[in-house]
């Protein structure tokens, strides 16, 4: 807020904001919600992190991620008038971003939470237009707390007084917080299977029931998870003061959503070329245990295919939580250490956990190396346990995020 003071509180001169927090899928929830403001003829703002392969994904103005000059330009402003005190890189970069927000014309604006959510730099926002909490798993223990109820207090720290809080399905102590913390406050819950439902028909369209119920098309995301996603969404567009959307809007906003690295199908570029013939390329983000059974889903509806993982993952993660999910499913792990990562698991330390769950598996020097050595022919090889892994992939693949 020091910070922010020093800028002029942009904060404060955004248009309405929609903050999401969550441990799983804000990130394709925010992907959502812009798909579908933007097909409804809306300028959006976007804040997200990490990125993948360039700074400037965190920041995209009305559409467009940000131009490295301007970047450039508010990141050295917020420097100046932060005089060399203490801070840290995402709260800089936070303060950079909402000064480029409120000097660029937008109708919305969507902040996705970095951590937790009550300490976050996002929650400078006072009256947001709506919050908006994902599903909450154990992630990222040494900073939010050892057990659901001690995390899922964290991300309650966003909701606000007298603003609808649109709640994703939750485990029951998760949700019991939330609850807890939206009466505490005087905050209007929509809760996923009460007040909204989003769910998977039979012929893979997203059913839809909230304010008003309707029908749209497979989610352009791949995996079950998606749905739940496509819906936290849609229910917080329902809540947002003013906005109307024809359901074919929605409906061009569901499907033609792109979030790189989740469930991504890398089918051209210098990996992808690596496989043979009737071979696929996949790659995922996902980090944590939850993620790990997101997969696991998604892997047996795989059953086409023989699957072989390429798997790395950074210390602070449960690497044998993530494999035991996908182990009834993986013929192989090639296991590798994070190119660039100092906190990084050994590819070594990995395969011994691989192992222990009953999973062939060995240590790879790099990246195109496990590839070529998952590429059997007819083979599925799916790249997974981090999304700083999935950047470098994307950037050896060659492929734009």
């Amino acid at each position: 807020m020091r910070l922010l003071a020093a800028l002029g509180d942009p904060q404060a001169a955004l248009p309405p904001v929609i903050h999401v927090a969550g441990t799983n899928g804000k990130g394709s929830t925010v992907a959502f919600l812009r798909s579908c403001l933007e097909a409804a003829g809306r300028r959006v703002h976007v804040y997200t992190s990490p990125h993948l392969v360039r700074f400037a994904e965190r920041i995209r103005l009305a559409g467009k991620v940000i131009e490295e000059p301007a970047l450039v330009a508010v990141l050295e402003e917020c420097e100046r008038a932060n005089k060399g005190e203490p801070i840290t890189f995402f709260e800089i970069t936070t303060a950079a971003a909402l000064l480029a927000f409120s000097r660029a014309p937008a109708d919305y604006v969507l902040l996705e939470v970095g951590l937790g959510g009550r300490f976050d730099a996002t929650n400078v926002i006072e009256r947001p237009a709506v919050t908006a909490i994902t599903p909450i798993s154990l992630d990222h223990q040494q900073f939010l707390g050892d057990t659901l109820a001690k995390i899922a207090f964290e991300k309650a720290g966003i909701l606000k007084h007298g603003v609808p809080a649109v709640i994703a399905l939750q485990d029951e102590a998760a949700a019991a917080v939330i609850a807890a913390r939206a009466q505490a406050i005087g905050a209007p819950l929509r809760r996923a299977g009460a007040e909204w439902a989003a769910v998977a028909r039979r012929d893979r369209c997203l059913a839809y029931r909230g304010q008003s119920r309707f029908v749209l098309p497979r989610p352009g995301l791949l995996g079950l998870h998606q749905y739940a996603n496509a819906g936290t969404a849609l229910a917080c567009l329902e809540c947002l003061p003013g906005f109307t959307a024809s359901t074919e809007a929605l409906a061009r906003g569901v499907t033609e959503v792109e979030w790189p690295a989740r469930l991504q199908h890398l089918t051209d570029g210098k990996l992808a070329r690596l496989m043979p013939s009737a071979g696929e390329l996949w790659l995922d983000g996902g980090h944590n245990t939850a993620g790990g059974q997101a997969l696991a889903t998604q892997a047996d509806a795989w059953r086409d295919k023989k699957l072989n993982i390429v798997f790395g993952m950074l210390k602070t993660h449960d690497a044998a939580g993530f494999l035991s999910a996908l182990a009834p499913y993986a013929a192989r792990v090639e296991a590798i250490t994070i190119p660039g990562e100092e906190n990084a698991r050994s590819g070594d330390d990995i395969a011994d956990i691989a192992k222990s769950l009953g999973i062939r598996a060995a240590a790879r020097p790099g990246i195109a190396a496990a590839v070529i050595a998952a590429a059997e022919p007819g083979a599925r090889v799916l790249v997974c346990g981090s999304l700083y892994l999935a950047g470098r992939v994307l950037a050896e693949n060659g492929t734009p995020p």
